[in-house]
């Protein structure tokens, strides 16, 4: 429930972001958000112990890659069709990887789970006959979602050598102040200069981003690493959804039998 709970959230505060007029700006202002949280809780939990300092890098380093991915994939392509795509992609390249480069045997229901998110990612690519104007936009998705995998590694292997609060809020007190300094650098003290609501609705999404966060950490010290991190790409029927009524976006049938498909075979994944 814990991770479903988490699922919810993190589809939520990824409408708040395609959904800011400003999507820039937005992701700026999540980011000071999550980097105010982490140094209290910087504050609050101290050093963390030796030997860890690298996932801390890794995984900031790794998180304002997939932000950046994140913010191309919401600026190219539609919310319910770039969403489903970035996290489908995540647990399936998690699983190809531990068959081609770990040579580790997956059970007869993962491997029919890795056929099905691929076919369900795939339908979603092809869904609408996409031209060259979307390639970019699926490749940032896509992108998006093999850092997704990459981080989710690395927090899988943190969380058990580091208190959860600790490691949290280190990663985010580092990718939240670096990232608004890139955007700044990038595009200048204007691009807070928003109407109220707006920074209120960015500031509020940085707070959901990293209750979200949370509880996917705490959830990968009580279970394994495959079956949280797939469980938690549930969130793609949320997103899907989510597309649908709050953007208007055209979902449609056949989209969203893909998305679905895509979370069975996540499923399938989580329970072999």
């Amino acid at each position: 429930m814990v991770v479903l709970g988490a699922a919810v959230l993190h589809a939520a505060w990824n409408a708040m972001a395609h959904g800011a007029p400003d999507r820039v700006a937005g992701l700026a202002l999540f980011e000071i958000a999550a980097g105010v949280i982490g140094l209290v809780a910087v504050l609050v939990m101290g050093l963390p112990p030796g030997g860890t300092r690298g996932y801390i890098i890794a995984s900031a380093l790794l998180h304002l890659a997939y932000l950046g991915g994140l913010l191309a994939s919401y600026q190219l392509g539609q919310f319910s069709q770039m969403y489903p795509l970035a996290r489908g992609t995540s647990p399936w390249v998690v699983a190809v990887v531990s068959i081609v480069v770990l040579h580790q045997a997956l059970a007869a229901v993962e491997l029919a789970g890795v056929l099905l998110i691929s076919a369900g990612l795939i339908a979603l690519v092809f869904i609408g006959r996409p031209g060259r104007r979307q390639l970019p936009a699926l490749m940032a998705a896509v992108g998006t979602g093999l850092m997704i995998a990459s981080y989710t590694v690395v927090d899988g292997l943190a969380v058990h050598k580091m208190p959860v609060l600790t490691y949290m809020g280190w990663v985010f007190m580092l990718q939240g102040f670096a990232m608004p300094l890139v955007v700044f650098a990038w595009r200048g003290p204007r691009v807070l200069q928003l109407p109220r609501a707006a920074v209120l609705s960015g500031l509020a999404g940085g707070v959901v981003s990293m209750i979200a966060y949370g509880l996917v950490l705490w959830a990968q010290t009580r279970g394994t690493l495959a079956s949280i991190a797939a469980l938690r790409e549930t969130s793609i029927i949320f997103g899907a959804i989510i597309g649908a009524v709050f953007f208007g976006e055209r979902f449609g049938p056949r989209r969203a039998l893909a998305a679905v498909v895509v979370v069975a075979g996540i499923v399938l994944i989580s329970t072999g």
